[in-house]
Order: C-alpha cells, then sequence, then structure tokens
C-alpha cells in the first residue's frame, strides 16, 4: 500500500542528479553569449512553382505535326512538354523588373488657382443659367389640325353605354310566368280532442 499523503512509487529506476532531460542540440548550443552576439538567420531556398501542362498549345502543335491518333498524341506529349507560363513574377524567387512601381496612381491634383478664383462656382451658375434659358424660351406650338369628326366608337368610349342588369337566377324565358300560388289551410276543431 502506498504512504500515506504520499504518490505511489514505481519500479523504475531514474537517473542520478547530474542526467539532463530532453535533447541535446549541437548547432545552437552555445548559451546566452551566442545568442545575443550572434543572429542566426536561415537563408531562404529559391521555390521554383511547377506550373500545369499546356494541353491547348501541345494539341495545336501535335494537330500541326499530323498526329491523329490518342497514342501520336501521348508520344508527341512527352516530347513536346510545353508548360503554362507563370504571369505572378512576385512569388519566392521571382525577379522584379527595375523599373516596376507598386500601387494605384494618384489622381492628378486639383489646380489651386482655379480654387482661388471661383473657378467651379462660374461653371456652375454658367451651366444653371442656360438651363433657366431653355426652361423659359417659348415652344413653338404646333398648327391647330382640322378638327375630326366624332363617329359612334369615340362617342361610346366617352360616354358608355347603362349596363342592364340582368338577374343570375332567373333566366329570361321563365321571367313572365308566375309562381304558383298554394294554399294550405287545416281546419281543427277544438271541441273533439286530437287523437294520437
Amino acid at each position: 500500500q502506498p504512504e500515506l499523503g504520499k504518490p505511489m512509487r514505481n519500479c523504475y529506476s531514474l537517473p542520478g542528479l547530474d542526467f539532463t532531460y530532453g535533447m541535446y542540440t549541437h548547432k545552437r548550443d552555445g548559451g546566452v553569449a551566442e545568442a545575443i552576439g550572434h543572429w542566426d538567420s536561415v537563408k531562404a531556398k529559391p521555390h521554383k512553382r511547377v506550373m500545369p501542362r499546356d494541353f491547348v498549345t501541345m494539341g495545336r502543335g501535335a494537330v500541326d505535326e499530323g498526329c491523329t491518333k490518342a497514342r501520336e498524341f501521348a508520344l508527341y506529349y512527352n516530347y513536346k512538354d510545353t508548360r503554362c507560363k507563370d504571369k505572378d513574377i512576385l512569388r519566392q524567387g521571382g525577379q522584379i523588373l527595375p523599373d516596376m512601381t507598386f500601387g494605384r496612381p494618384s489622381r492628378p491634383p486639383t489646380p489651386i488657382f482655379d480654387i482661388l478664383q471661383h473657378r467651379y462656382k462660374e461653371l456652375w451658375m454658367e451651366n444653371q443659367r442656360a438651363q433657366t434659358k431653355v426652361q423659359h424660351s417659348p415652344v413653338k406650338k404646333k398648327p391647330p389640325a382640322a378638327q375630326v369628326r366624332e363617329n359612334r366608337s369615340s362617342f361610346l368610349r366617352t360616354h358608355p353605354l347603362p349596363v342592364k342588369e340582368e338577374s343570375f337566377w332567373h333566366p329570361r324565358r321563365f321571367e313572365k310566368v308566375q309562381a304558383p300560388q298554394t294554399h294550405l289551410m287545416i281546419k281543427v276543431s277544438l271541441s273533439e280532442p286530437l287523437q294520437a
């Protein structure tokens, strides 16, 4: 049984006090002096991107060479291994053009001379005057055309006929027929008792 207040002892024998746990690194084991006085830099390896095959260009070339069968096309593809062009030149290992400028061009500056002289206000006022002049200019009226005579369809369009109310439940052929009048008369004598 384990001792009271103590964990169970395992059956493995631990190494002595001079044993160091972990992995010993030979490359960076220089202590604080090497860490302060030396900057460990790693050179980046050039990354060569493998582009996919350009089957469109290879297919055109195979047709120009006279290939007609699938085996001939496969042999031509192995012989002429054409790859797509990498349009992105800013990848790792890519070369940047010396005269290349990054970013968007800035818009041309507003001339300060026109701002100080209120040139934009004058242009707006001229535009408003021109619009007002066009609006108030007399519009040439068309000469009155000959008066068109009114026909029946135009008269009915302006003066529609009154709608005739037609009964839905009484068709026209039954309108003049009167319903029969039947009267049921029951004579009850109060002197004689009713028999069930």
